[in-house]
């Protein structure tokens, strides 16, 4: 695709998403197109009229068609390969963002090239003056696996008053809600995962960048303010489904052997509580979806060539905390 000499993509994944383009991309377009930056919608086989209205009101976006869906992971793979801008931004197409949000990005990223991918601090957009559950101000891996974040652990969203201001952070991941990458790295480590399809995709990828040597950051001179759950909501049995299973699946790829198996075992038993507590509401669909979760872990797993031998030191940010115990046995809530 020609990029007429800018550095940075804006990527906008949709799939049937008329009523999150109407609502947030006029300003998309109107915060980010210029000299340096591209806005691309990446659309994936949408039944609706989402590509007929992108064109009718802003014939000057370039729109990329695929026939079918293919998820998230896959989308965003065969957009970015597309494209090859220097550098790109995965942006949900239920973000709203303000004017020069991008520029923080791209100055990041241009000096800082040990850095391979960075977010903005990514806050609510139904209640703006807190964090956003899926990123917030970076998110880490507990000692288990887990994912949490500053300014958000398990369901508690903390009110941002600038405790996570100030300068860049280095993370474990940042969120695929608005994830700024070097798109060669990207390229090269194989993008996104697409048997993940969708959940976590980002978090295995930015793993395999910490594993090959750069760093995930987060920036707090740049916020976008995101709807989340716009493709499926917190609770949905297959949202629980896709969430522990691609959690699974990530240790396994990315966990070197000798402390991969001690903590898939334990995940197993505190997995098993949670399909326990779940049973206890009488919520059938979210138990059997953690079986279903397990169970398709086992099968999945033999597409991957695991990581052999022991840990050398190296360790995920963030992996030093058990959030379960933060949260459930000291009522931690940041």
């Amino acid at each position: 695709m020609e990029k007429g000499g800018k550095k940075l993509a804006v990527i906008i994944l949709n799939w049937n998403g008329l009523d999150l383009l109407q609502k947030f991309l006029p300003a998309c377009v109107e915060f980010t197109m210029g000299p340096q930056v591209d806005v691309i919608v990446a659309d994936n086989g949408s039944s609706d009229q989402s590509v007929a209205w992108i064109k009718a009101n802003f014939p000057h976006i370039k729109v990329i068609e695929f026939e079918k869906n293919y998820g998230f992971a896959e989308g965003y793979n065969r957009a970015i390969e597309k494209t090859r801008y220097p550098y790109t931004v995965l942006l949900n197409s239920d973000v709203e963002v303000s004017e020069g949000w991008w520029m923080p990005i791209l100055d990041f990223l241009e000096s800082h090239p040990d850095v391979a991918a960075v977010q903005p601090k990514i806050k609510s957009f139904i209640n703006k003056e807190y964090f956003e559950y899926a990123g917030a101000a970076g998110g880490y891996l507990d000692s288990l696996g887990y994912p949490y974040c500053r300014g958000r652990l398990f369901d508690r969203v903390e009110k941002d008053e600038g405790q996570y201001d100030g300068p860049p952070v280095d993370v474990c991941w940042a969120s695929g809600a608005a994830l700024g990458v070097r798109t060669d790295i990207y390229l090269d480590l194989g993008g996104l995962d697409p048997l993940f399809f969708a959940h976590m995709e980002e978090i295995d990828l930015c793993c395999r960048m910490l594993i090959a040597g750069f760093r995930v950051c987060v920036i707090s001179d740049s916020q976008v303010f995101h709807v989340g759950g716009a493709s499926l909501n917190q609770g949905d049995p297959k949202k629980t489904y896709l969430n522990f299973r691609n959690n699974l699946l990530l240790l396994y790829k990315n966990l070197p052997s000798d402390s991969r198996n001690r903590k898939l075992f334990l995940r197993r038993l505190v997995d098993s509580l949670a399909f326990f507590m779940f049973l206890a509401k009488l919520d059938f669909g979210n138990a059997r979806a953690i079986l279903k979760a397990h169970r398709d872990f086992r099968k999945m797993k033999k597409n991957y060539t695991a990581v052999k031998g022991p840990d050398k030191g190296f360790s995920f940010p963030g992996s030093h905390r058990n959030v379960i115990i933060d949260r459930y046995l000291f009522n931690k809530k940041k």
